[in-house]
């Protein structure tokens, strides 16, 4: 099957049905962030120990998305979905009626092992549903699922953890994931093809001790400090075990994630801008909060609440852009996108102490505009440029790419922040010491002042990071048709 095979008429309804397990999917990874002070004291465990419901998903998923290319290519659609929605409603109940914190880890790691496989079958089943020329307006309305239900999450529990308990997070979702769970029984075929390949069970130990080590250790340093042992161990036990898990991928015949997407020059240069580019989406996504809530004092739902003008704009924008995509190619999108990424990140490296709620929510939102023209077209066109062998291997690589990426850059971001604050919250300390103005009330002063001078740096760090993405898309050419080409 060749990268122009494609269905003659798109299955619309199955691709709604997988859309509505992709949504519960993807606004679940993102619905606890608000969430775990109110569930750190109702569980009665510490900050270290309630951050393990975010990275504990996390890591389960960065353990398990390289995998899923074998499962797609091994498995059938309808079986692999079905078997997926089941353990993640497993998980949620699990999690909803959790009496101790041992037991809702366990049910959000459930959670975790049935979504991981969501997002990519929707994907791969979009691939092959619709020809190259239609496929940005298809693979944007995905955007519009990918970027949507994440975006909103926040928002959503900060409502629901101001007035009601924490459980209804759970509680909530449960009914459309048995939904999903009914409609994939229902109306699931088997559209994508399967071919008997092996399992390297190394290749996934391997990929478990890689992966997984790099993105712990990225997600712990903020809290540790980059010279903490087990950071550092981590992090090098993480990076030899994907070293390991890439060599062995290039000798075996049957490789659990394929290295040959990465010989095709557009999907090599689409996945470093993707990377790139979600360093300083998911940094600027941490920095925001951290500014509205931690600098301005402004609450957790107000602050979700000024974040979703920006979502809502990515989720509208993402069709438009698929549609502008399939019209003009990926380059002229790109560039603009991350020059007004660039400019925009730079801006909010000027908030201050002031800055009013119409800047703060203009230049979220304006950011938010750059990202939605770049984000899909990037991935789409590399893609494009795979054989549908390759299509698992490359949706696989992509979503793993963007997760490491995206720990990476929030662990760096959050860092330089921690570091800067620190320093100049010592020296104001040091300095209202002597001039006998060191009082309880200067102190938080200090503290405000030193976290946002902390954030500023951090925002103008990663404006250098869009504009080294801006400098790649440069480079980028439109993926046509092979048909066309001759």
């Amino acid at each position: 099957m060749n990268n122009e095979q494609v269905m003659k008429k798109p299955p619309y309804l199955m691709i709604g049905v997988l859309f509505v397990g992709a949504f519960v999917a993807f606004l679940n990874n993102t619905l606890l962030n608000v969430a775990l002070p109110s569930m750190m004291v109702d569980l009665g465990v510490d900050y270290t120990t309630i951050q393990w419901l975010a990275n504990g998903y996390m890591l389960v998923s960065g353990v398990l998305t390289p995998a899923s290319a074998y499962f797609i290519t091994r498995y059938n659609t309808r079986p692999l979905f079905i078997i997926s929605t089941i353990i993640f409603v497993l998980g949620t109940l699990l999690a909803a009626l959790a009496p101790a914190f041992g037991v809702l880890l366990a049910g959000r790691m459930l959670q975790a092992v049935g979504a991981s496989f969501m997002g990519p079958l929707l994907m791969n089943v979009m691939l092959i549903s619709f020809p190259v020329e239609k496929r940005g307006a298809a693979l944007g309305v995905f955007g519009l699922v990918m970027i949507a239900a994440p975006a909103i999450g926040p928002t959503l529990s900060g409502y629901i953890v101001e007035h009601h308990h924490w459980r209804v997070l759970f509680i909530m979702i449960l009914p459309f994931a048995v939904i999903s769970l009914l409609l994939s029984i229902w109306k699931l075929e088997n559209v994508l093809p399967t071919r008997k390949v092996t399992l390297d069970y190394f290749s996934l130990v391997l990929s478990a001790i890689g992966f997984g080590g790099i993105l712990y250790g990225f997600s712990i340093s903020g809290d540790k400090g980059w010279t903490s042992p087990i950071v550092i161990t981590t992090l090098i036990i993480g990076v030899i075990g994907v070293v390991l898990f890439v060599l062995r991928q290039l000798k075996l015949e049957s490789p659990v994630l394929n290295m040959g997407v990465f010989r095709s020059p557009m999907y090599a240069l689409a996945a470093i801008i993707s990377a790139v580019l979600s360093m300083a989406m998911m940094g600027g996504m941490i920095l925001t909060p951290a500014y509205v809530q931690s600098v301005r004092g402004i609450e957790p739902f107000v602050s979700g609440l000024m974040m979703l003008p920006g979502a809502l704009v990515m989720a509208f924008m993402s069709p438009i852009t698929g549609k502008l995509f399939d019209k003009i190619g990926p380059k002229p999108l790109a560039i603009f996108g991350l020059f007004i990424m660039a400019v925009t990140t730079y801006l909010l490296s000027l908030l201050n102490m002031d800055s009013s709620y119409i800047y703060i929510i203009s230049v979220f939102s304006v950011r938010s505009f750059g990202i939605a023209l770049v984000m899909m077209p990037i991935q789409t066109n590399g893609l494009n440029s795979l054989t549908a062998k390759l299509y698992p291997h490359g949706t696989a690589a992509n979503n793993t790419i963007s997760q490491i990426a995206g720990a990476i850059g929030t662990a760096v971001l959050v860092s330089i922040m921690t570091a800067k604050s620190t320093a100049v919250g010592k020296d104001l300390a040091a300095e209202a010491a002597a001039n006998g103005t060191l009082t309880d009330e200067f102190m938080k002063t200090i503290k405000s002042q030193a976290l946002l001078e902390g954030i500023q740096l951090s925002f103008l760090v990663a404006t250098f990071i869009a504009v080294i993405a801006l400098i790649l898309s440069i480079f980028l050419k439109r993926v046509v048709d092979p048909k066309k080409m001759h």
